[in-house]
């Protein structure tokens, strides 16, 4: 039930002025946002989004996703208005050192915030991701007469986000899709950083969404609240993904700046805010002002919101008595637990001097895993297989089958790696993302966000050196695993045969507090025979000793990850047979490393054994950290030729003569 219109207006204008108070006390940030859109955002979180601010984490909820993340403080005023873990006093706090309110919204940093927004365009498509899991969720578990998962995805969306190009890919596959669950509110006030979108943005954005399959519906006037309100109900009934466009004025009542790129992202000085005050008729002092009656509206989202949370345990008690088996299932999804025996009986891979690439052993154990892992969900962009990620024993993802668990993004990566973030936002969901390791480059952002949340995102690339071979430098990776190893909290595994890659894929998926790469080649790889060689399980400390060649303490360390650990094998056995005592270490990760205790660390790497040749067919920036000043890296400073695999990486040094050249001139320098 709406409120009378005055007291509406009242709760409209807290959300405006709090907001405004909150930037000015910083003199830092967005006022706009939060002036313009506070109608449509006061409509959606009073009629229409189903939440439990006691239980920001209750399963049955709506989501909302403030995709226009610089106008963070819209969000948090709602958030505390409504009775999250927000005081009053983090509201002042407004962009402080290790306040709970900082300049964009970050995921669960604070409370009832779903996803970290900011980076324009990276909201709207986590909010694709997870209307991709909501639906896949509603397909595993809901039954006839049992609907445990029917929620919506709600968003604001800006100018700035439909300019960006991922929200271009993502909105196609969403209509694709059929998304039905998804509703997006278009602050659509013409207004960017330099001006009027008109410098640079004249398109129809309505016609282009219908052109996507999307249902488009229009506002004429923002403050129209029996407007939005319909809108949101008429969205809510079409089976299409629904975008309202909404014409707003940004920084709304601001005497000067409304309506102007002045309002976008600076405070609006007491003159402007004052006036704003005056013109819609509120009170200049306090600062922070929340009548009472209004806080009493807002504050009625706790009743209700404990009302929606019994009802839906109470429908998850008959669904228990009705399905206990998918109920046991569910009770472990929601506890964010892994299943039972998961991981155990994955394929062992025997000896093999051919072997198989990585690509291919990372295929076989991911299906492997998938039969026992339900909640292991991904896709490709378009390159399914070629990266070997169809997880055989499901259907494909696609509106008639959403209990299936591979998703064909079409040649989308950079919407890839922002569904892939949304989707694991979701309980029950562990996604992942593959693609060739230089077109990592193209998700880079979304990458970095998944570190940052952090979600624990699995992205697979393949191809991962000019070991590809013919398609060339074009195709073939130099600096991108220096570039994914320079991201804070990334795990880059880089597999060095079959063994290995089964124990990469194990630490991705025990890994739900950080994002892994993993990192897999084209061309076959030799089985190590681990008779002869450590455990490949050594994979779990980043680096370990593969073997000690010769008698007595090593005088030259040789290392290596991925294809290049053979290389050091080869070699290494030639400088033992010549006297000389070698120790070979695997080192597919340098961060699991970087994390083991300085006497493991010592173990690997004694401190006394200076001469120390690292192989990598990347650039060498990074191994500095682990050959020291007196060792050395045999690396790829340039970019590669179009070749067959084995030539390119022969012509470029990585060879076993090579290693030994560079090997030998250590140990002569010694």
């Amino acid at each position: 039930m709406r409120p009378d219109r005055e007291l509406e207006q009242k709760a409209i204008n807290t959300l405006r002025f709090l907001s405004a108070d909150a930037v000015q006390n910083a003199n830092s940030g967005h006022p706009g946002l939060p002036m313009g859109a506070a109608a449509m955002a006061y409509t959606l979180w009073t009629q229409h989004l189903r939440h439990n601010p006691q239980d920001p984490a209750w399963a049955g909820r709506d989501r909302f996703v403030l995709s226009g993340g610089h106008g963070s403080m819209l969000l948090y005023s709602l958030l505390h208005l409504t009775g999250y873990d927000l005081s009053l006093e983090d509201i002042k706090q407004f962009r402080q050192w290790e306040s709970k309110t900082p300049g964009h919204p970050e995921y669960w940093h604070t409370p009832g915030v779903e996803t970290s927004t900011g980076p324009l365009g990276q909201g709207f498509v986590n909010a694709v991701g997870m209307a991709i899991g909501g639906a896949h969720l509603a397909a595993r578990f809901n039954r006839p007469g049992h609907t445990l998962f029917d929620n919506f995805v709600y968003a604001i969306v800006t100018d700035g986000d439909l300019m960006e190009g991922i929200t271009a890919e993502a909105a196609s596959l969403a209509g694709h899709l059929r998304l039905g669950k998804l509703v997006f509110l278009y602050d659509d006030n013409n207004i960017s950083i330099d001006g009027s979108t008109d410098l640079a943005f004249s398109e129809d954005v309505g016609q282009r969404f219908e052109s996507y399959a999307w249902h488009v519906l229009r506002v004429e006037d923002g403050n129209d609240v029996a407007a939005v309100d319909a809108a949101l109900r008429a969205a809510q009934a079409d089976p299409r993904p629904s975008l309202i466009r909404v014409r707003t004025v940004i920084g709304y009542g601001l005497p000067k700046r409304a309506g102007t790129e002045k309002a976008h992202g600076e405070p609006p000085g007491l003159e402007e805010l004052n006036g704003a005050k005056a013109a819609l008729g509120w009170p200049q002092e306090p600062w922070f002002l929340i009548p009472g009656d209004v806080l009493e509206m807002y504050r009625a989202a706790v009743e209700q919101g404990a009302e929606h949370a019994a009802a839906w345990q109470g429908q998850l008690a008959a669904y228990r008595a009705a399905h206990p088996d998918l109920a046991a299932e569910l009770d472990r999804v929601l506890a964010g637990e892994l299943p039972a025996g998961w991981d155990a009986d994955l394929p062992v891979f025997p000896a093999d001097a051919k072997g198989m690439a990585t690509r291919v052993s990372s295929g076989k154990v991911l299906n492997a895993i998938a039969e026992k892992l339900p909640d292991l969900f991904g896709g490709s962009a378009d390159l399914h297989p070629s990266t070997k990620t169809f997880i055989d024993s499901a259907p494909d993802f696609q509106a008639e089958t959403p209990a299936g668990r591979s998703v064909h993004y079409g040649v989308r990566e950079h919407a890839m790696g922002g569904i892939v973030n949304g989707l694991n936002t979701l309980p029950g969901i562990i996604a992942f993302g593959a693609t060739f390791l230089v077109f990592s480059d193209y998700m880079r952002p979304a990458l970095r966000l998944s570190a940052l949340s952090p979600h624990g995102s699995i992205w697979v690339f393949t191809h991962d050196s000019v070991g590809l071979g013919e398609d060339g430098p074009t195709h073939q990776p130099v600096e991108h695993l220096a570039a994914l190893r320079a991201i804070p909290n990334m795990a880059v595994i880089r597999p060095a045969d079959a063994n290995e890659t089964r124990e990469a894929w194990l630490a991705a998926i025990r890994r739900r507090n950080g994002p892994t790469c993993l990192i897999f080649t084209r061309q076959d790889l030799p089985t190590l025979d681990r008779a002869q060689f450590a455990p490949a399980a050594g994979l779990h400390k980043g680096a370990y000793i593969l073997a000690d060649l010769g008698e007595g303490e090593p005088e030259i360390i040789l290392m290596a990850t991925g294809s290049e650990v053979q290389l050091i094998v080869e070699a290494g056995a030639k400088l033992a047979s010549a006297g000389h005592s070698v120790r070979l270490v695997s080192f597919p990760c340098w961060e699991y490393f970087a994390a083991q205790p300085r006497g493991y660390r010592d173990k690997v790497l004694p401190p006394a054994v200076t001469r120390r040749l690292a192989v990598e067919a990347g650039v060498a920036q990074g191994w500095e950290r682990w050959v020291g000043d007196e060792g050395a890296v045999i690396s790829l400073e340039r970019f590669g030729a179009s070749a067959p695999g084995d030539a390119a990486l022969h012509k470029l040094g990585f060879n076993t003569a090579n290693v030994l050249k560079q090997a030998r001139k250590l140990l002569a320098e010694g």
